[in-house]
């Protein structure tokens, strides 16, 4: 529970008609309070943090400002929802965040009725709240319609199709988009929007001249003066800011304000919150606002684990087990060195994939595209059709934005383009936004497209040699956090194309392990006796081992930390079918379903994925193997 005394008035507000019921001028101690709060809960259970701290202001007044919830709120990038989220009934469980049963780390509409609609990628929420303006228009209700947009997400294409679309309709949609301009995503933000945004923040002179030709017109904007001074009011703009695009787009722009400043942005509200059609409200914030060590690193700051809000992120002494991020970036940088038509791509995420290290050895090789996965893969293609070869470092979850351009631009020319994919299969605690446990099963059915998985550091690093250099679309795909342990090596080895590993020899049943649970079905295979296989690739699959398997074994057991819906089990039994082979066949995989915010250990359990779960299942399936180990009978040991 809340500490009243330290918190005497964020204590007393269990929901947004709560924090109504104060006056305006206790809104920036309620501020104070909440960013204090704040700091204190991700503190204890770590989250996302930098984006929050950013935004107490801003929604401290959002919600004292609109009837929330019957005014909707549509939260973009839902990592800055935090303070949202404790100041709409979540305050005494967000220390709970990301944890199994907790609280959601984005907004989620089975949460909360606050959480107008589910977030977890960017760009999102114009799109989202131009249709609910529709909606409410098409039945005559007047509710207020907000999208915060920001950290980056304005990069995205959709945010501007959603712009265009909004500013374009004839019934003029009364919707207010709020852009909270922090220059960050996780990294600095990028691009030429980005540039402008910047520019526009010296704009004071031209807004105190837009307020004196309203206070001089009035609302008489049609007359002939009024045309004349809108016209003379463009010419200015382009003179104090580079770029009129969101008024050229049908937008009524506000701003730059001071998005800390709780007095000016009451007072930007209570006006836009009267105003008809789409408006634009540009403020100007700091990530990690209000505690120093994150205002300095906001990088660092963006997500954090527990933490002492006194000391701040302190590293843990000893050596660290490298990560598959670790591997990637080490690789790319080698073959970087080994090859110079080496390209390296990422949609805004340089550090969760790994390329620090090569942004700095090789800048001018180095391509942050902002948040746009669509244009990263076709970016990535046009590089390949002049004879480059480009690496996109991509998380599965993200690459499902840039689908169509992976199967339209890179497949269907059979384009040297390799997707070297991180967080494939369970992710874990940001819950089924961020999942990649579809990646397989939209991978393989592409034509000409390679697909492969990791059993370990060493392989993950071989297989991203061998998609490099293999002519045509490839993808590795592998998980988040470390392997089990194989030391990697500096060699820049390929593996035989399409080939299986054994890696254990055993009789009756065969486990067919793919990527990250290889090293669970060793374990399980030694215990009870059984064929193990690291089949490696997904696309194409060792048909001659298969077939030879199929004749000297009694059944085979596809496992895969992807939905067995379409999966690389589907693969094996296609294979099968298609050959007139038929053998008894159990596929172990993740369930039809959109996993819950847990563990990555956690949910690999729940699905029966560990060591426990896949005995239990196959031990159903053939109760003979069972059996058999208890009477200590060892026909099938090998």
């Amino acid at each position: 529970m809340i500490d009243a005394t330290r918190y005497p008035r964020l204590s007393r507000v269990d929901s947004p008609a709560d924090l109504r019921g104060f006056d305006e001028s206790e809104l920036p101690a309620i501020a104070d309070e909440l960013r204090a709060y704040l700091i204190e809960s991700v503190g204890k259970s770590g989250g996302h943090f930098g984006a929050g701290l950013g935004v107490v202001e801003l929604t401290t007044v959002l919600h004292w400002i609109y009837d929330t919830p019957e005014d909707r709120i549509v939260w973009d990038v839902g990592h800055q929802s935090y303070p949202h989220k404790i100041l709409t009934g979540r305050r005494d469980s967000i220390h709970t965040v990301k944890q199994a049963g907790g609280v959601a780390p984005f907004p989620k509409r089975e949460e909360s009725e606050f959480d107008t609609f589910g977030v977890g990628h960017s760009s999102t929420s114009i799109s989202a709240a131009l249709g609910m303006a529709i909606a409410n228009a098409r039945v005559g209700n007047d509710r207020k319609v907000v999208a915060v947009i920001g950290d980056g997400a304005m990069t995205a294409g959709m945010a501007y199709e959603a712009l265009n679309h909004a500013g374009g309709m004839d019934d003029e949609p009364n919707l207010l988009v709020i852009l909270n301009d922090n220059r960050m995503s996780i990294s600095e933000a990028v691009g030429g929007v980005t540039r402008m945004l910047g520019r526009m923040t010296s704009s004071q002179t031209l807004n105190a001249l837009r307020e004196g030709g309203k206070k001089l017109l009035g609302d008489k904007r049609s007359s002939g003066p009024a045309r004349f001074v809108r016209r003379w009011e463009e010419h200015w703009k382009g003179m104090f800011v580079p770029s009129t695009l969101f008024e050229e787009m049908g937008f009524h722009y506000t701003g730059p304000i001071d998005g800390h400043d709780v007095k000016a942005l009451v007072g930007a509200l209570k006006t836009l919150k009267t105003l008809k059609g789409p408006q634009l409200l540009h403020v100007i914030t700091t990530k990690g606002k209000g505690y120093e060590l994150a205002e300095g690193d906001q990088i660092g700051y963006h997500a954090v684990s527990p933490f002492d809000p006194d000391k701040g992120l302190v590293s843990k002494p000893g050596a660290k087990k490298p990560t598959y991020t670790d591997v990637f970036g080490d690789w790319l940088c080698d073959m970087a060195a080994a090859d110079d038509r080496l390209l390296g791509i990422t949609p805004a995420m340089r550090e969760g994939s790994g390329l620090v290290r090569f942004s700095k050895e090789y800048p001018e090789r180095y391509f942050d595209v902002a948040i746009a996965e669509q244009h990263a893969v076709t970016l990535a293609a046009g590089m390949a059709c002049e004879g480059a070869k480009p690496v996109v470092a991509i998380y599965s979850t993200f690459l499902q934005r840039g689908y169509d351009q992976l199967v339209h631009d890179v497949a269907t020319q059979k384009l040297d383009v390799l997707f070297a994919i991180d967080r494939g299969g369970v992710v874990g605690p940001d819950g089924a936004t961020h999942a990649g446990n579809l990646d397989l099963s939209f991978l393989r059915c592409v034509p000409n497209m390679v697909v492969m998985a990791p059993a370990d550091e060493r392989e993950c690093r071989q297989m991203l040699t061998t998609g490099f250099r293999h002519e045509g679309p490839a993808a590795v795909r592998y998980p988040r956090g470390s392997g089990p342990g194989a030391a990697v090596g500096s060699a820049l080895d390929m593996l035989p194309l399409g080939k299986a590993e054994m890696r254990r020899r055993g009789a009756r049943i065969a486990l067919l392990a793919f990527g990250a649970l290889v090293t669970v079905a060793e374990q399980v295979g030694a215990e009870l006796g059984l064929t193990v296989v690291n089949m490696r690739f997904i696309k194409p699959l060792d048909r001659t081992l298969l077939l030879e398997l199929a004749a000297s074994h009694d059944g085979f057991a596809t496992l895969e930390d992807n939905v067995v819906a379409g999966g690389a089990g589907s693969a094996v039994a296609e294979l099968l079918n298609a050959e007139g082979v038929t053998v008894p066949l159990l596929h172990l995989g993740l369930p039809d379903a959109f996993q819950r915010h847990a563990s990555r250990e956690d949910l690999l359990s729940e699905a029966g994925l560990d060591n426990a779960g896949i005995r239990a299942s196959l031990l159903r399936r053939w109760p003979a193997l069972g059996s058999e180990v208890a009477t200590g009978i060892r026909s099938i040991a090998g």
